[in-house]
């Protein structure tokens, strides 16, 4: 929701399309990873825009960093039960060793 309030305001803020191009993407990868559909891939995307506007921008340094990290969690730690890709592809359970 932050992705998407973020790049909303950032759009009204601006005329030009080519500054606001990474919160855009972050705004749809948002859209994705609100409806839980290919979040690895959203959650890589919004951890990658988030770097890039932290090193571009320097507006919100804190705001960028903390969801560049959110971003690579989710993508690492993957969708959630109810999630889109969950219930298209299952939800994989890593297994605890025995040894």
């Amino acid at each position: 929701m932050l992705l998407l309030y973020i790049g909303h305001n950032h759009l009204l803020q601006t005329t030009s399309l080519a500054p606001s191009l990474p919160y855009l993407i972050g705004s749809v990868a948002g859209t994705l990873l609100l409806f839980g559909l290919w979040t690895p891939i959203a959650g890589m995307a919004i951890a990658v825009v988030e770097a890039w506007i932290f090193f571009a921008w320097l507006e919100n340094p804190l705001i960028a960093i903390l969801l560049a990290g959110l971003g690579a969690t989710v993508a690492m730690i993957g969708p959630g039960v109810w999630s889109i890709d969950a219930q298209l592809y299952g939800r994989k359970h890593i297994q605890p060793s025995r040894y």
